[in-house]
């Protein structure tokens, strides 16, 4: 087990899937893990990876299926499948793998839904109570932000650069760039504050004000965030 590579957030490991589509429905709960779990491929002979129990913050991993197929869950992880180098230029934004079903551990039910809509530029947060929408910044011309896809809410992180407005961690990576922002995050498309919350203004993440933020940060980890066009 220890040998796989670790499906975390700045791997790139090419046996996972990639995931296409914005369909959350399927989505319903998250989980956990007592100990590292083998990902396998589509042929579900040999593992590719591993999810490890904690993530890089030391917290449980939370773990989000979109299909079970007997003994199966196929579930969404934090890694790349692919560069945009390696792949002309674009490559999936969301990875998918399958582990043993019975190796997950139920953690909460996730009721809500999180929305972005590129074109709109709004955020759109739908709980059981209602639902709210909020301006957000978006991709710019060449770091654009994904679309067509799903993820989930896998961290929650504070960035000293960021002040007192934590960072909402998606699965999700640009699928357009290696590093869209310059740096060793793994292009990872987060959600967070700016005061700059509108218009086509970041790296590929969502830019949002504060009470956009706020209500975000009341959605559980493995809330599902579905970016359309």
């Amino acid at each position: 087990m220890a040998a796989l590579p670790a499906a975390i957030y700045d791997a790139v490991i090419p046996g996972l899937l990639p995931f296409e589509g914005a369909d959350a429905d399927s989505i319903e709960k998250a989980y956990t893990v007592d100990d590292d779990v083998a990902v396998y491929g589509s042929d579900r002979a040999d593992p590719v990876a591993r999810i490890p129990a904690l993530n890089f913050l030391d917290e449980p991993t939370i773990v989000v299926p979109v299909a079970f197929d007997g003994k199966w869950a196929l579930v969404l992880t934090p890694s790349r499948q692919e560069l945009p180098s390696r792949a002309g230029g674009r490559a999936p934004a969301q990875s998918a793998g399958w582990v043993p079903r019975d190796a997950l551990i139920e953690a909460h039910d996730l009721p809500a839904r999180v929305t972005v809509s590129v074109s709109a530029q709004s955020m759109t947060v739908e709980t059981p109570e209602g639902d709210a929408t909020y301006p957000a910044g978006v991709g710019a011309e060449d770091t654009p932000t994904p679309v067509g896809t799903v993820g989930y809410l896998q961290a929650r992180y504070d960035d000293p650069t960021q002040a007192d407005y934590t960072i909402q961690l998606t699965t999700l990576h640009s699928d357009v760039a290696d590093e869209p922002f310059g740096g060793s995050d793994g292009g990872l498309i987060g959600l967070h504050y700016n005061l700059t919350s509108t218009g086509t203004v970041s790296h590929g993440c969502v830019r949002l004000a504060y009470d956009a933020l706020l209500a975000v940060n009341e959605l559980p980890l493995g809330t599902p965030v579905v970016f359309v066009a």
